[in-house]
């Protein structure tokens, strides 16, 4: 048998192919394929936590502010501690009251139940303290996993003085939020008051802040608060946003 021979006796082996054209192919699945999620999966209320440590009381009081601002968006908001990595006995030295009981400590596993994040703490030298650096780094497992990839992070602050971090303290978070995937969210200038230059106020457009005073004696004052109310406000609305799209 000659090749052309055995080639044209393979052929009548082979399935006979149907040629479909792609414009036909689309249309006939085009029913199938959702453009945009239905209503139903969007209509539920995004979870904020509010995440902080406070050894004094000033983030504490930033942090019910805050809570407020994202509330005020119709977001639900939890608010969270971190864990003390002090001992009761060089907290006593340092003369530091009780925590809150009220507040729960956070766990990292918590972390999924949120949409977004908004991180409190006090300066160490520019940059987080040890208990929340303890925290950050509590989320191996996120990621591994890349779980909270996408969802949006803030800070507020305190810090002694006016040069004392106001900016930097922020900054050292963005490692972290960076290697989970996590996007930075800033305050900026959406509140006017940042410009007020008749008192002396903490609070940058990095976030929320209060000035403590060099022994703590200083307290958040209505300016600071108010733009911490701000600063949950405007993460709240971003929150909403994100998730309804």
């Amino acid at each position: 048998m000659f090749p052309s021979q055995m080639c044209s006796q393979s052929n009548k082996n082979l399935p006979q192919r149907k040629f479909v054209r792609m414009s036909q192919l689309a249309e006939s699945h085009s029913d199938k394929i959702p453009l945009a999620r239905p209503i139903a999966s969007i209509a539920r209320r995004p979870m904020v936590f509010v995440i902080y440590y406070s050894m004094y009381g000033h983030v504490a009081k930033l942090a019910s502010m805050i809570r407020a601002g994202v509330e005020r968006t119709g977001c639900d908001c939890r608010v969270f501690q971190v864990a003390e990595t002090l001992s009761s006995e060089v907290l006593a030295k340092m003369h530091v009251p009780s925590k809150n009981q009220e507040i729960p400590i956070i766990n990292p596993k918590q972390l999924l139940e949120a949409d977004g994040f908004l991180f409190g703490m006090p300066t160490r030298f520019g940059t987080a303290p040890t208990q929340m650096k303890a925290f950050f780094d509590a989320c191996g497992a996120h990621w591994l996993s890349g779980a909270l990839s996408s969802k949006p992070a803030g800070v507020f602050f305190s810090t002694a003085t006016l040069g004392g971090g106001q900016e930097t303290t922020a900054l050292s978070c963005v490692p972290f939020f960076t290697h989970l995937g996590m996007i930075f969210v800033p305050l900026g200038y959406k509140n006017k008051l940042l410009l007020n230059m008749d008192e002396t106020h903490g609070g940058s457009p990095y976030g929320a802040g209060t000035l403590a005073g060099e022994q703590g004696e200083r307290h958040p004052s209505e300016l600071e608060l108010q733009i911490a109310q701000t600063q949950g406000i405007e993460f709240g609305k971003l929150v909403l946003k994100l998730i309804s799209t």
